[in-house]
């Protein structure tokens, strides 16, 4: 098996099994994507790469980590995410909208929202408890978000409910502290986030999201959680986790020795293994045989590439030795 072999779950078919990871451009104004986003995603797209991932796109105006970043909560976005798909479509690759909500980690948000109120760290605000009924009202945000993005033509929807945003305050026993149903089943926001989005869905259209499967800083839980939240997003509708780790607060020592290429394989395989689902394996894998291991020795269905993609948009073009996925337009710089 290789990262540029095809791929496909339910109806998305992949022409190679390399993903480029949202990564946030802070670039957009009301939460518009613009000829910035066009030409970044366009780039890869153009690179070889087999599905582009949308950064994080959220579903309310305060839910953005500033007021840079993009937004799907007016269906006044729908247009301009429709011509980024379609422009994408013409690459022969496939792309994915990551729809989230920061919560406490809103930078620019007048009153930012969580599960509690623990602010992330001395230097954001103290967020607002969201009641039952408010956390309610989130959670039809993002079924309006998943409508929206269905309709501009997207291939796919990631649930952002890693990296210390929303849905991972209220999955992680540290930053949730509620008494209600939330607090009682730590799972619950993104399972009803999970059940709320797959109601816009196509029955054949794959539901990804993606999870912090173990929290690096003190007191944060371990692979053990990661893999009971996977197997409970999984019962909801989850088609296949995106598996990543951190981004709750400042790492410990003790608990993070640090990042090194593939460093998170191991939690990608064993939430394949216990919770049956097919994974996104992410993490340093900037060098080919790293990719390919993530595949080979992991059981990693799909690799994901971040800041690797923002050095070398044709990274795909430079590993496959086939040069299958080369534009016409480029062959000349091939041969």
């Amino acid at each position: 098996m290789s990262v540029f072999e095809p791929y496909k779950i339910k109806n998305l078919e992949l022409r190679n099994r390399i993903v480029m990871a949202p990564m946030c451009q802070y670039s957009a104004k009301d939460g518009i994507p613009n000829d910035w986003h066009t030409t970044h995603y366009l780039s890869r797209a153009h690179g070889g790469v087999g599905m582009i991932m949308v950064e994080m796109t959220n579903v309310e105006p305060r839910g953005r980590i500033t007021n840079g970043c993009l937004g799907i909560w007016s269906d006044g976005h729908v247009p301009h995410y429709k011509r980024l798909v379609d422009a994408v479509h013409k690459t022969g690759a496939k792309i994915g909208i990551q729809i989230a909500h920061a919560g406490r980690k809103a930078e620019d948000a007048e009153e930012p929202v969580s599960s509690s109120a623990i602010a992330y760290s001395d230097k954001y605000k103290e967020p607002h408890a969201l009641t039952t009924e408010e956390a309610e009202d989130v959670i039809e945000n993002y079924r309006q978000g998943a409508r929206r993005a269905v309709e501009a033509g997207f291939d796919t929807i990631e649930i952002h409910g890693a990296h210390g945003y929303l849905i991972h305050q209220f999955s992680a026993p540290r930053t949730n502290n509620r008494s209600d149903a939330f607090g009682q089943d730590l799972s619950l926001f993104g399972v009803k986030v999970i059940q709320a989005i797959k109601k816009e869905m196509p029955e054949e259209m794959p539901l990804l999201m993606r999870i912090s499967s173990k929290e690096f800083t003190d007191g944060g839980y371990d692979l053990d959680h990661g893999v009971q939240l996977a197997k409970q997003f999984k019962s909801a509708g989850v088609d296949m986790i995106h598996v990543s780790a951190g981004g709750e607060g400042k790492p410990s020592p003790e608990r993070f020795p640090g990042a090194a290429p593939g460093y998170m394989l191991p939690y990608a395989k064993r939430i394949k293994d216990e919770a049956g689902i097919p994974v996104i394996a992410v993490g340093i894998l900037d060098e080919i045989e790293d990719a390919e291991r993530a595949v080979t020795e992991a059981g990693a269905d799909l690799v994901a590439l971040g800041r690797v993609l923002l050095r070398d948009p044709h990274w795909v073009l430079n590993n496959d030795e086939s040069k299958q996925f080369v534009p016409e337009q480029y062959k000349r710089g091939y041969n």
